[in-house]
């Protein structure tokens, strides 16, 4: 895991050192073990480095068959490609390295790597720049025009900091991120900046874009029709994933929930381990929210595993919230950032790259509102029908736009009406909430996050299963669950579980006058909502509902202070809003 950015040029322009370096310093808490630059006619280009394979010969940019490349990622199927390539004088050890001529040899490689990645590459021959990100969206990827050409970055606050893009905010964005959660589809909040699309593999000629190529996250596969076949063609491409995941030179542990999808990768790990894994799990210290840590534990204990908690308190809360927050630079408003925030904290202590069960709800359809949209006519129910703020008066723009971004994705989802639920998801919340929010979180401590469930084989086998052994008995994930119940049974796999929640409704209401008068005089709140039913709604935030939208005007109210004004986030919650009383 890594920090890129730089430019693909126009032909006679050239780029201040001063923009390269302030490109660098903004993503140093992404590559704290090194930094490095490369600038040719076509291209500008600067790599942080968070060293995790080849610690000693990995530096980037690398160079070789007349091409420059830099990556944000791993690829994880390094070893077997370098295998195929056996007259390839291979310089260094990285495990992008082979990336680096296979773009060379192949106008496709995409298809070749099984990873997660975000690669930059000049290339001196064919005179142009090329740009590629993963299928599944795992590693970010920005671009923005820019008077010398295209600008890119792993985050978009490196192209304001850089002064290649300005703070220019799209106010309906702002509105789909309150009613949504998060922003589906290419563009951000940042008027001009885009994101990269997963799967793309972009060619810039002459610092513009010359070509496109798309490549799905979910390709053709097969997969038994047998229960007991499945269960074992399931257990070798799991252990396959988890195996290649654990590919590192530096220590490695794992996020523990109480859920199905963590006990299946800690299962796994520990096959594969000789020596005991290490996991993390969050908990909090309000009763109004299931705590996981004992069912955690009780999970780990069954396969040796050490096992570390840790407590996050409504006090730890106010006082790192604005600098949470201040890591999504693109903004996604879900709570859960709070526990990964601290989780990756602590983590950082003991290991540099961290396995997490994200993706495993997606890939092997364990969310309710997949059967809810699956039901046949009349009874579907569509996913995200309604927003967070439908019906509560609030929001001056009340239309339906910012369901524009579900919309395409769910008329781009083919299959049965199940795996289109699940398309939706992983074209959209899968992207732009759950991985944004891995990456910004992790990286934001200089952690690597991998994620076994989003890999190329998993997804085609999860997606050539029958409907029967995705959904059953009322239960999503009916295939992982019976391979956990043989494979790690501590983990009660078909017991009720009262899901993942953060007391932030609790927390919110516990300050409700204070904190709803400092969100309705924030300045972006009062663009999109009437401060005055803001302050009603924090009054009544114990309620549920009330509660989400609460946090969700608290988040854009601290995101705005940082990346919309650019102001610090050294102090607490109500010293940072209360900067403009």
């Amino acid at each position: 895991m890594c920090g890129i950015a730089g430019l693909a040029l126009k032909p006679g322009a050239r780029i201040a050192p001063e923009t390269l370096a302030a490109l660098a310093r903004a993503l140093a808490h992404r590559g704290p073990d090194g930094a490095g630059t490369h600038v040719s006619e076509r291209a500008a280009l600067v790599h942080t480095r968070l060293a995790i394979v080849d610690l000693a010969t990995g530096d980037q940019p690398l160079f070789g068959a007349g091409a420059a490349l830099i990556g944000n990622g791993e690829i994880y199927n390094n070893r077997e490609l370098r295998a195929a390539l056996p007259l390839v004088p291979f310089r260094t050890g990285s495990d992008c390295e082979p990336p680096l001529h296979l773009a060379r040899a192949e106008a496709d490689f995409v298809p070749l790597l099984r990873g997660m990645y975000a690669l930059a590459i000049d290339d001196s021959e064919r005179g142009v720049v090329t740009l590629a990100r993963d299928p599944f969206g795992i590693k970010p990827l920005y671009r923005c025009a820019a008077d010398q050409g295209t600008a890119f970055a792993s985050e978009p606050q490196a192209l304001l900091a850089a002064g290649l893009a300005t703070r220019r905010i799209d106010t309906a964005r702002l509105v789909e991120l309150l009613q949504l959660q998060f922003t589906a589809g290419t563009a951000t909040v940042f008027t001009g900046i885009e994101r990269v699309p997963p799967g793309a593999l972009l060619t810039l000629r002459d610092g513009a874009e010359a070509a496109l190529l798309d490549h799905p996250p979910i390709e053709p596969g097969e997969a038994p029709r047998d229960e007991d076949a499945a269960l074992v063609a399931l257990d070798a491409v799991l252990a396959q994933s988890v195996e290649l995941h654990q590919r590192s030179d530096v220590p490695y542990g794992m996020f523990l929930s109480g859920g199905i999808d963590s006990a299946a990768i800690l299962a796994l790990m520990a096959r594969l381990n000789e020596t005991p894994v290490l996991a993390f799990t969050a908990g909090f210290d309000r009763a109004t929210v299931a705590d996981e840590r004992d069912d955690a534990e009780a999970t780990a204990r069954a396969v040796g595993a050490r096992h570390e908690r840790i407590e996050i308190t409504e006090t730890m809360t106010w006082r790192h919230l604005p600098a949470i927050v201040a890591a999504m630079d693109d903004p996604a408003a879900d709570y859960a950032i709070i526990p990964t925030w601290f989780l990756a904290r602590h983590a950082r202590g003991s290991v540099k790259v961290v396995l997490s069960g994200e993706g495993g709800d997606e890939m092997f359809a364990g969310y309710g509102r997949y059967r809810a949209a699956a039901r046949p006519w009349p009874f579907a129910r569509p996913m995200r029908a309604r927003g967070a703020f439908d019906g509560l008066d609030l929001l001056r723009d009340r239309g339906e736009g910012w369901r524009a971004g579900l919309l395409r994705a769910r008329q781009a989802a083919s299959g049965s009406g199940l795996a289109r639920a699940q398309r939706e998801d992983v074209a959209t919340w899968l992207p732009d909430d759950l991985l944004l929010k891995l990456d910004r979180c992790l990286m934001a401590h200089g952690v690597e996050g991998r994620t076994p469930f989003l890999d190329r084989e998993v997804a085609r086998f999860a997606f050539a299963l029958p409907d029967r052994l995705r959904a059953r008995r009322g239960l999503g994930k009916y295939l992982l669950r019976k391979w956990l119940e043989a494979n790690l049974p501590a983990a009660r796999p078909f017991a009720r579980k009262q899901g993942f929640d953060v007391p932030v409704a609790a927390w919110i209401a516990g300050q409700g006058q204070r904190l709803g008068e400092l969100v309705a005089r924030a300045p972006v709140i009062a663009e999109v909502a009437d401060p005055a039913r803001v302050r009603d709604l924090f009054a009544r935030a114990a309620d549920r509902r009330a509660g989400v939208a609460c946090w969700r005007l608290l988040f854009l109210a601290l995101w705005h202070h940082r990346h919309g004004l650019g102001g610090a986030v050294d102090g607490d919650v109500f010293e940072i809003l209360g900067e403009r009383a």
